[in-house]
């Protein structure tokens, strides 16, 4: 069964200026059951991670300052959004969204966080509209709990995934690849286990080619049997901030390219969302829509 985490109370907490961005979170579910992708028993809705689950990636004084609301002003502008209460227990809800999804993954082969993909936050920062990384919480809950051994992260969204480097820098069990603009923010890079730059206006056809050499590099250096897919749809040419020329027809082939071959090698993999900034909300949902499409076909 598709498994989804959803959070429908997810732009509330939002002044109204930063809501268009987080629309989509609000609309893909709907999208979903009109395609006739999802019904509303493969929906799920965490609740509020615990903060030891937290502290298993995150720095106690980091973590601290995010509880208190006590980030410095030029700590809480590198995240782009007001602090408040309820953004905190938000993220905490998408960080338990991630780490439910997963399980449901090893359990059905594939499974979904609606939101996620948060992944610049690093160890003791937040940055980039991310305040806690949910597939670097999940990853290490993972393994701290023994369920997973060895785990590979593919970052797909067209912002190197900087958190998520730098939090696995010097842990063997999770292997970080990510494919993303070259000249894109964040413009100081972390080094990823494989980090692959892509040059501007790069198409489909040379984007695909990158992606199946790396991948199966990727899967041939860390031996993983847990897979995240970090499926940021930014890389589209309609995207505003992405910088890459991908079509709609090459993202989906992006998504299916990643889950055919975890499919084909019978590792279960949980899929966040990550970005999208497509000026026409339409085009974000839609690429955003095509992931599951392509989950579902492949897996059920």
């Amino acid at each position: 069964m598709l498994k989804i985490a959803h959070h429908p109370f997810f732009c509330h907490p939002l002044p109204e200026g930063h809501r268009f961005p987080m629309l989509k979170y609000e609309l893909i579910p709907q999208q979903l059951i009109r395609r006739g992708i999802a019904r509303e028993e493969n929906f799920f809705e965490p609740e509020i991670l615990n903060e030891e689950i937290v502290l298993l990636t995150h720095s106690n004084e980091y973590w601290n300052k995010l509880k208190s609301l006590s980030l410095s002003y030029h700590e809480e502008r590198r995240i782009g959004f007001p602090l408040s209460e309820r953004l905190v227990k938000r993220e905490l809800r998408i960080c338990r969204g991630t780490i439910d999804s997963a399980l449901y993954a090893i359990d059905y082969g594939v499974s979904f966080n609606s939101a996620g993909g948060t992944h610049h936050a690093g160890s003791d920062w937040g940055e980039g509209f991310c305040l806690l990384n949910d597939q670097a919480i999940a990853a290490n809950y993972l393994i701290d709990s023994q369920i997973s051994n060895s785990i590979l992260i593919i970052d797909l969204d067209v912002h190197q995934g900087n958190g998520t480097a730098e939090i696995f820098a010097d842990n063997d069990a999770v292997f970080t690849f990510s494919i993303h603009g070259e000249k894109n923010f964040p413009f100081r890079k972390e080094k990823s286990d494989l980090d692959v730059a892509s040059p501007d206006g790069i198409e489909d056809e040379e984007y695909q080619d990158i992606l199946v050499e790396n991948l199966e590099k990727a899967i041939c250096l860390s031996s993983p049997d847990m897979i995240f897919y970090q499926a940021g749809v930014d890389v589209l040419s309609t995207d505003k901030l992405g910088k890459l020329s991908l079509s709609p027809d090459g993202c989906k082939k992006r998504d299916y390219i990643v889950l055919n071959k975890c499919k084909a090698l019978g590792l279960p993999v949980q899929i966040s969302m990550g970005g999208g900034y497509s000026a026409h909300i339409k085009d974000i949902v839609d690429a955003h829509c095509n992931t599951y499409l392509i989950a579902n076909e492949l897996f059920f």
